[in-house]
């Protein structure tokens, strides 16, 4: 029976030779540069500007942008397995290049209606010269995107924005935003529309930086906009398109976000089998006892699920497939996959897992983010039973009166 096909030729099963290269690239980047300095990253709030540099020296700040506006050019399955190793080194590191190149810099080339912009808001950014951010949640509305309470006024040639972005990743230091804004409160969700704001615009400023439970190497802080005027060209699709520019970027930005929880969750289960392998307890190594095996066991095997599906929605979006629940499902799966690995890592190492001489600690309080930003586990299960029935009303004939 032949594989099935999903990148050309190659099987959902295994990576083609370019795709392993990419991915040895970041994972001997994580071991060289990420696990050496993360504890102290963490510990110091510090934002990992030199290593952020560095990652753009090698293509991972501009993963998915064109060659051609000075990016790698990768598919999207490189992409992933490239974010699941930056993030098994620093699960700070792997937000601030997910959201980066999924959110900011995907929205830019695909949106911008300009080649002479993309070559100030894009091609900088792909190298890691520049850092994006993305500004859609706001402190009132939460996981309802179509609430925009931030406003957008067209006056005299130019966009004045006004209102809060709350909770952005590398807000604090980066160049430049997506923001999404109201221009029509008429039209709900069909009345937002989508802008390009570079951060040291007259009226632009930061809010102060989030005190984080983990990935505290990555700064989040509100974007302000008091009366922050941009030029018309600065929209990004037509007016009006925001909603739909934000839910297809979102879709895009979870399948990094469950390669960012694969990385995570795998750090946890090496760490855990390793130190099970090593403590002695009753006269022999505690991986020996069935307890231990036992989440050993669940570990693994949620991990290589959760993988299963990140590869698969990202072969979806490299094949030009619908891949919305796809991508809702792996991101469902690998951020509950990287709590619970990290909360099993823990038990097995008991005291020490409590305790900041080795990372689990670490591990736990950086995993629980995933279930959360761009988009909750109850959001996922929402996009993903959403689009389960319209499948269903697609395919299944009417019950008979």
């Amino acid at each position: 029976m032949g594989r099935r096909s999903l990148i050309g030729a190659r099987s959902m099963f295994s990576l083609s030779e370019s795709q392993r290269c990419v991915r040895e690239v970041a994972r001997q980047f994580a071991e060289d540069k990420l696990f050496p300095v993360a504890a102290a990253l963490d510990a110091a709030h510090a934002f990992p500007r030199d290593v952020v540099r560095e990652l753009g020296g090698i293509g991972m700040m501009g993963c998915q942008v064109s060659e051609g506006r000075g990016g790698a050019g990768l598919d999207t399955v490189s992409y992933a397995a490239a974010v699941e190793e930056i993030s098994r080194g620093c699960a700070s590191t792997g937000a601030i290049m997910s959201v980066h190149n999924s959110l900011y810099c995907d929205a830019i080339e695909k949106y911008l209606n300009s080649e002479e912009l993309l070559e100030e808001f894009l091609r900088p950014y792909a190298s890691g010269e520049r850092v994006g951010a993305f500004g859609l949640s706001e402190p009132g509305n939460g996981s309802d995107a179509a609430a925009a309470a931030a406003t957008a006024v067209y006056e005299e040639g130019e966009w004045v924005l006004s209102g809060t972005k709350a909770w952005t990743t590398n807000g604090g230091v980066a160049d430049a935003a997506v923001v999404f804004a109201t221009t029509d409160k008429s039209k709900k969700h069909k009345g937002i529309s989508a802008f390009v704001v570079p951060t040291d615009a007259p009226g632009f400023s930061f809010g102060k930086p989030e005190d984080k439970l983990g990935i505290r190497a990555s700064t989040t802080a509100s974007l302000i906009l008091d009366g922050v005027r941009v030029p018309r060209e600065y929209l990004l699709g037509k007016e009006g398109d925001g909603f739909k520019i934000a839910m297809r970027i979102l879709d895009s930005g979870r399948i990094g976000i469950a390669a960012q929880g694969l990385g995570i969750a795998r750090a946890a289960l090496e760490l855990a089998a390793n130190y099970s392998s090593n403590r002695d307890a009753f006269g022999k190594p505690i991986s020996s006892l069935y307890a231990i095996q036992l989440k050993l066991s669940e570990m693994a095997t949620s991990i290589e699920g959760a993988r299963l599906l990140t590869w698969r929605a990202a072969a979806e979006k490299d094949a030009g497939m619908p891949f919305s629940k796809s991508a809702a499902m792996a991101k469902l799966c690998a951020s509950e996959a990287a709590t619970k690995t990290a909360h099993a890592a823990m038990q097995i190492l008991g005291g020490m897992g409590f305790v900041t001489d080795l990372p689990a600690e670490r591990y736990y309080r950086d995993a629980r983010i995933t279930e959360i930003y761009e988009g909750t586990s109850e959001i996922m299960h929402l996009v993903i039973a959403t689009n389960l029935l319209k499948e269903y009303q697609a395919t299944t004939s009417p019950t008979p009166a």
